[in-house]
């Protein structure tokens, strides 16, 4: 199958987009309304899926390839607590090929795809000084730093098929979804270390430097992330419900005498330590939504 191009300036048709769509369900006969994006060392959520049926991006028509570590490259169909479900085991950044609509390539199939609502999680670093390694964050809201330079996934000629020029952002995050998580969790007794709280995206693929980790904090930001908000902006214009989920897996340097350094082994290593309670936290809210 031809993989996707990573040219810098490559935009996609509705076309496109609809090959993906009609080859996915040509192959497949599940028909899910909730997509779940793992992010780094997350891929396991889609362990729990029941009937699965996955295919490699690879062989996937124009889909794109993940190259990170902690990303394993497989959409996965199946089901949990009985809801048709499709989970991405690896996402992609814009760090990988400095193409903004390759990241987001896949929310617009799963619209095609008739989902109705997505959630993505991710691994983040602590910038709030009360959050400590291994908590849960619910995102209520972003800061889009690429998008402040002009880098946005909307950017270029709108097609209304998927939405509207101008989309609304103050309700990115699905206000109902996350009181749900909150339920869900009392309920799950995770109530310790659950926060909700601002995400940021930065472009990397650098850790931020402790300077930029200072300015990300008084701009309001809880942690920060390389990932989540491009996929975010495109759900919400294509009408998808979204709930984001960050966890924290270090807390960033803001010290000049601090002999430690953040590193992607310390992220996938805190992922591990925390997959079964976001397991059961996704799995629960999944047959509620």
């Amino acid at each position: 199958m031809e993989a996707a191009s990573s040219s810098t300036h490559r935009r996609y048709s509705y076309e496109d987009y609809e090959e993906t769509a009609r080859w996915l369900l040509d192959h497949t006969d599940q028909r899910p309304d909730v997509a779940i994006i793992c992010g780094s060392g997350l891929g396991s959520l889609a362990d729990v899926l029941s009937n699965k049926t996955v295919f490699a991006y690879k062989d996937i028509p124009r889909f794109p390839l993940s190259t990170v570590p902690g990303h394993a490259g497989q959409l996965v169909f199946g089901k949990l607590q009985g809801r048709e479900c499709v989970c991405m085991q690896g996402r992609f950044h814009f760090y990988e090929s400095s193409n903004i609509n390759m990241v987001t390539y896949p929310m617009r199939v799963f619209f095609l795809l008739g989902v109705k609502t997505v959630i993505v999680t991710n691994a983040a670093g602590g910038l709030n000084d009360s959050y400590n390694t291994g908590d849960i964050m619910i995102i209520k809201d972003h800061i889009n730093m690429p998008g402040f330079a002009g880098v946005n996934s909307l950017c270029g000629q709108n097609d209304q098929r998927f939405g509207v020029r101008f989309p609304c952002m103050s309700d990115a995050y699905d206000k109902d979804l996350r009181a749900l998580v909150k339920q869900t969790a009392k309920e799950l007794g995770f109530n310790s270390g659950l926060h909700e709280g601002v995400y940021c995206m930065v472009a990397g693929p650098h850790y931020e430097t402790i300077a930029e980790c200072k300015a990300l904090q008084m701009l309001g930001a809880d942690v920060v992330g390389m990932s989540t908000v491009p996929e975010v902006v495109v759900a919400r214009h294509c009408g998808i419900r979204v709930l984001g989920l960050s966890l924290v897996t270090n807390m960033v340097v803001k010290d000049y005498d601090s002999e430690h350094k953040v590193n992607h082994e310390e992220v996938l290593r805190t992922t591990e330590l925390r997959t079964q309670d976001l397991q059961k936290l996704v799995s629960s809210l999944t047959s509620r939504i």
